[in-house]
């Protein structure tokens, strides 16, 4: 191996071993934090009390004008 190529080799290897650990630090950061305790009150806290939970009230504007 030349040492262009273990160069390579070194920065993606570290590069790996770097932004895994990071993802897992952020896992378990989250998992600490109380962040998946209650999913189903993230997934509707972005209705208000105008759009009620089922009932689709977005539409894409269409092709016609």
């Amino acid at each position: 191996m030349t040492r262009p190529d273990f160069l390579i080799f070194a920065i993606t290897v570290g590069s790996l071993v770097f932004f895994g650990g990071m993802a897992v630090l952020a896992l378990s950061w989250s998992v600490r934090e109380g962040q998946f305790r209650n999913l189903e009150h993230g997934s509707q806290t972005i209705f208000d009390p105008d759009e009620p939970i089922g009932e689709v009230t977005d539409r894409f504007p269409s092709n016609e004008e």
